[in-house]
């Protein structure tokens, strides 16, 4: 694309009001948006910092300024702290510069500092809210009766999650800008809903969809005695609708316990974040949006001349209104394809771009309820629409309408003529129509797609263009995609055996992963469970199973795994022994090191025991938490990812495969036993309560209700059949195994059954890939642990060391002691670590978090850690770190974190002496220490990090 088209060349030079462009799949977008701001910036009295461009990537955002670069007179370093970025870097960078105070405005004391971390790990923020969770229910006993209804209670960090992408917040003492009333839902739009799907069909002959679904009320479910029974909701037989009252009777129900649960979980998970030094991204957003809302002057200060928001269907409700607080004028373009909508799961609200106008007026007006926050007018709106193709051929954009209004079920039934009245129907501007869209099937069905590939390459019928001319297709010309990722990791092994080139991309489940799963079993071996663990690691080492069996029997270990056993229990750290099992089977790779990353980033926030770290990832597993993999195609591979992941990509041939039932769209998962919506509010779906005299979960029947009066439609699974299909280039293929899916079933296609012959000879000199994954780069300072500074060569050579387990019980009896003091001392160690608390006199303060930031460079980084115990008197604050070890070999090391506890300290008592000191229980001596200084310490960071 060299020249811009009319409609692009009518956004390009349309740089001021308001403007909705429906920019549909391949139609230029990012060529059309960045020649725009080029354009904008050119004007005599705009200057880079006047435009704001939002992306939802960071990888996206850099491809921006590429493009800008090329098409404006400021070049990358010009371009380098242009507000170009994602909504959550602007937040970051806002909060950053002015918001220390922000948490005040909803009541809560902590501060935002320079050092506090953006936590992007959601396994890492899993444990730290179950930590919390824990605490918060043994301090409010109220709410017993809740936790009990609830089969895993980190679920409600996924709903504050979304309350807070609704604009939903507490405050200390109750509901930012009428918050709650959210949370009560709307009964007038919930009765439209009601009414629409309540109307009896067929002209009134047949009964509504509603009654119908009321058909299965009850089944497989326990209700209180107080619940109606089917008759009493559907009427008796022979009528057609529901009883119009039916719909007060569910909406209505004494929520207010309920609400006050989520409240109090909500604002002291927000005080906990804050005192840990973090915030998610949701908090980012959450603390910018009251920060603008509250702080008149800075919102004016940092109001932008323009604002550009990319891909606005993958934006949430907060995300808009930030981007209206943000705006200091009309000038507002936001850039989108309603169709490509496949983020819901992230909090993505399809109806900002679908309901723009009325979103804009209502957002709007009630930002301005209390004070005038949009000064600029919101209409009118000017709708550009990008039309033209520059991807796939016409047969293939054609074909792809059919994904948005096909069915995901047989029961589910499709308004085709209003969702066509929506779609922007693309035309292609490619110079051949030689497209071929087939359908496969066979049981095996990774061979068959393997087979399938084989055909296509170096067969002159799936010819693909190239600049151009049409050339015979090769291995690199086609992608596998996928709806999960279990299918594509499974297609690669068996490519795998046949040397077929291959690369996976799109994401893995880390602690799913061989490294993981090896870490594990060892970990297991060294604590109780040892049976599991070492049948994983005979079974790595090649022992059959009738070899395990006998030798979990007899507990004869062979001896080399024995000796490494001893070693690992030697260790003194979570880190050094993940190290040494990884070193041991020579895992050395990114994979490795980012599991490594995972766990030392929850041990340093964390008092993690050996046993923690078996739960934790043993969570990861059953959670299937996910990194991004980023593999390169080596010479000549076949790509296979996930839809998720090919969002903005292209491939010339697509084969779409697993297109089978429960697996697109997928079958199991469900909600949360505490739900949000907009239109219901917050409700329950399962209770506790003792109804017959016995203690018992009951089914919420008014939940079940609500539910079957709301739409069920997989509208965004066809969405995501929408973004597969409109990926290809040159042809499309559809592949299936013994049980198609709907989907496939109804498209118009033919599905042939293929035999599978894969041709080991056929394969040709190409490089088969290995799946990686990228150690990610959170936003804000760089955090690290004292352990970052910290060799764990001091230990290798110790032979003696009791392990960290005796560490761990060491240090959990001296917290409990301080805490409780009705704990007994079980050996030597302890008895020691009882006589020197029982000997100070101040206040001891124990497992105190500690943050340290330093400049590297000119970057800010934050050292934290946990301290053993501080002990406070009136004119000294003394770290007393306490320490297992028989000797004092490791005693360099032990400085170096005591330097950083000591200088954090320094800082935090200002008026009395600190002073850090080792004390060895085994030898019942204290060793002070002189601190390393700040510089030192800034230079060993710099070495070892």
């Amino acid at each position: 694309m060299t020249a811009p088209n009319p409609k692009q060349r009518e956004l390009i030079e349309s740089t001021e009001g308001l403007y909705l462009v429906d920019a549909g799949a391949g139609t230029g977008k990012t060529f059309t948006v960045t020649r725009r701001y080029a354009n904008i910036v050119s004007q005599n009295d705009v200057e880079p910092d006047d435009v704001l461009l939002i992306t939802f990537t960071r990888n996206a955002a850099t491809e921006m300024k590429d493009r800008i670069v090329a098409n404006c007179d400021y070049d990358m370093r010009a371009l380098k702290d242009a507000p170009i970025q994602t909504f959550h870097s602007l937040c970051n960078d806002i909060l950053e510069q002015h918001g220390f105070h922000a948490p005040t405005h909803l009541g809560i004391d902590d501060a935002i500092t320079g050092s506090t971390q953006i936590l992007e790990n959601e396994t890492i923020e899993r444990e730290y809210f179950g930590g919390f969770i824990d605490q918060f229910s043994d301090d409010h006993s109220e709410y017993d009766d809740l936790f009990r209804s609830l089969s895993e209670p980190t679920e409600l960090l996924n709903l504050i999650n979304n309350l807070a992408a609704k604009g939903v917040f507490p405050t200390a003492d109750g509901w930012y800008r009428d918050s709650k009333s959210h949370l009560e839902g709307d009964f007038d739009a919930f009765k439209d809903i009601f009414d629409e799907v309540n109307q009896p069909r067929n002209g009134g002959s047949k009964q509504s969809k509603l009654r119908s679904k009321l058909g299965r009320y009850g089944k497989n479910k326990c209700y209180l005695p107080d619940a109606p029974d089917r008759s009493e909701l559907r009427d008796p037989r022979g009528t057609k609708a529901v009883p119009d009252e039916v719909a007060e009777r569910a909406f209505d129900e004494d929520r207010k316990h309920l609400i006050g649960f989520i409240h109090d979980i909500y604002i002291e998970y927000l005080e906990f974040a804050l005192r840990r030094n973090y915030l998610n991204f949701s908090f980012l957003q959450l603390f910018t949006f009251v920060l603008l809302c509250e702080d008149d002057d800075l919102r004016e200060s940092l109001a932008f001349e323009y604002v550009m928001i990319d891909e606005f269907q993958d934006s949430s409700e907060i995300q808009f209104k930030l981007s209206l607080l943000l705006a200091g004028t009309d000038n507002i373009c936001v850039v989108g394809d309603w169709k490509q909508s496949i983020y819901s799961f992230q909090y993505a609200a399809i109806e900002n771009i679908t309901e723009f106008d009325s979103r804009l007026e209502r957002f709007t007006t009630d930002l301005n309820d209390d004070a005038e926050r949009v000064s600029f007018p919101v209409e009118p709106i000017t709708r550009i629409e990008l039309e033209e193709n520059y991807r796939s051929t016409q047969e293939i954009l054609d074909f792809s309408e059919h994904a948005l209004v096909t069915p995901a079920s047989r029961r589910e039934s499709i308004d085709r003529e209003s969702i066509l009245e929506q779609v922007v129907s693309l035309s292609s501007n490619t110079e051949h129509e030689h497209s071929r869209i087939e359908a496969f099937q066979h049981d095996d069905e990774h061979e068959a797609i393997l087979t399938k590939v084989q055909e296509i390459v170096g067969n002159d019928a799936y010819a693909v263009e190239d600049d151009g001319e049409l050339r015979t297709p090769e291995y690199g010309d086609i992608a596998v995609l996928t709806r999960t990722r279990d299918f594509g990791r499974d297609l690669l092994s068996v490519a795998e055996e046949y040397d077929l080139p291959m690369a996976y991309e799109g994401g893995i489940e880390l602690f799913r992963t061989d490294q993981a799963k090896l870490l594990l079993a060892w970990l297991r071996i060294l604590e109780t469970n040892a049976d599991r663990g070492w049948a994983v690691v005979l079974e790595r080492a090649g022992y059959t199973l009738d070899e395990i069996d006998h030798i979990l029997g007899h507990e004869s270990y062979p001896e080399n795994m024995a000796a490494f056993r001893r070693e690992l229990a030697a260790l003194e750290t979570t880190n050094a022994i993940t190290r040494q099992v990884f070193d041991r089977y020579g895992y050395d790779g990114p994979t490795a090191d980012v599991i490594l990353t995972t766990i030392q980033s929850v041990y340093s926030t964390t008092t993690m025991t050996l046993g923690d770290l078996i739960r934790f990832i043993e969570q990861g597993i059953e959670s299937g938490h996910t990194e991004e993999v980023h593999a390169a195609a080596g010479t000549n591979a076949i790509t296979v990812q996930t839809i998720h992941s090919v969002k903005g990509l292209e491939h010339p041939i697509v084969i779409l495969g697993n297109m089978n039932s429960g697996k697109f769209p997928p079958a199991g998962g469900r909600d949360g036993t505490i739900t949000y919506s907009e239109l219901t509010g917050l409700r329950q779906r399962k209770c506790y309560a003792e109804a017959h005299g016995d203690p018992h979960i009951y089914d919420n029947w008014r939940t079940d209700v609500l539910r079957r009066c709301q739409p069920t439609e997989a509208d965004e699974e066809r969405r995501l059949l929408y973004v597969a299909m409109t990926r290809a280039k040159d042809h499309l293929l559809f592949s299936a195994g013994d049980d198609p899916n709907t989907f496939l079933e109804e498209l118009p296609v033919d599905i042939i059954p293929l035999e599978p012959a894969v041709d080991i000879d056929r394969v040709g000199d190409t490089v088969q890939s290995q799946l990686t994954v990228s150690i990610p780069q959170p936003n804000g300072p760089d955090g690290y642990s004292p352990h970052s500074l910290m060799s764990d060569e001091i230990y290798e050579d110790v032979g003696q060391g009791r392990g960290k387990e005796f560490g761990s019980a060491a240090h959990e009896f001296a917290e409990q002691y301080v805490l409780e003091d009705d704990v007994a001392p079980r050996n030597d160690d302890e008895r020691n670590i009882k006589e020197l608390l029982d000997s100070l006199e101040g206040t001891p303060r124990v497992e105190e978090q500690v943050y340290l930031p330093l400049e590297i460079d000119g970057d800010q980084v934050t050292i934290s850690g946990v301290v053993d115990l501080v002990h406070v008197t009136s004119d000294r604050a003394e770290i007393i770190d306490y320490k297992t070890d028989q000797g004092r070999h490791a005693e360099s090391e032990y400085r170096t974190q005591l330097s950083v506890y000591y200088h954090a300290l320094d800082a935090w008592f200002e008026s009395r002496d600190v002073s850090a000191s080792i004390y060895y229980s085994a030898r019942d001596s204290r060793v002070e220490i002189e601190p390393l200084s700040k510089d030192d310490l800034a230079d060993l960071l710099e070495i070892r990090a």
